[in-house]
């Protein structure tokens, strides 16, 4: 079984690429895993011509058809995200919106193979879980409209560094016992 783990962060080795290295060596003997970083691509923003929803394909041909992919492969998605201002990040947000043509909401719609399972991690710097709720809730109504199956998310408060991640690596190694 595969198990795509997203750093959905533009920051390559911070906080939630601490995270991502910590879930990827836990499942690693149970899954063939690919570790991915939303930087790691190149794609543009969403133009909303809707040309999707009559074509179910995108007019802009770029790296979000790779990382479509890569979801299209797994058999699990684990998306890593942190709190900018209060929500994901820019840059998965974007990528977001650009997968409306596999998502359900027109006919036709491209589509990702069924019963995939989806994890979520939200991490923020203040020490309230208000934020985290926020982002896992955005990343959940994403994979249900990719018919990924949302099973678990962790909040993760009080992180800004990824020093900050050592004193949460067993709350994140005992999510990781149910992936």
């Amino acid at each position: 079984m595969k198990a795509l783990i997203i750093n959905c962060s533009p920051v390559r080795n911070g906080a939630t690429a601490e995270i991502t290295k910590i879930i990827e060596n836990e499942i690693s003997s149970r899954y063939d895993v690919r570790n991915i970083c939303i930087d790691d691509y190149d794609f543009s923003f969403c133009k909303g011509c809707r040309t999707c929803h009559r074509t179910s394909v995108c007019i802009m041909d770029d790296d979000v058809n790779v990382i479509m992919k890569e979801f299209d492969d797994a058999d699990v998605i684990i998306s890593v995200a942190p709190s900018y201002w209060a929500d994901i990040p820019g840059q998965y947000k974007a990528f977001i919106d650009r997968c409306t043509p596999w998502c359900d909401t027109h006919e036709p719609h491209a589509s990702i193979k069924e019963g995939k399972k989806g994890y979520v991690v939200a991490l923020r710097t203040g020490p309230g879980m208000h934020e985290c709720d926020r982002i896992i809730q955005s990343i959940e109504h994403f994979y249900g409209h990719l018919h990924i199956e949302c099973v678990k998310h962790l909040g993760l408060t009080s992180i800004e560094y990824k020093e900050d991640v050592e004193s949460r690596k067993q709350e994140i190694k005992d999510f990781c016992k149910d992936i």
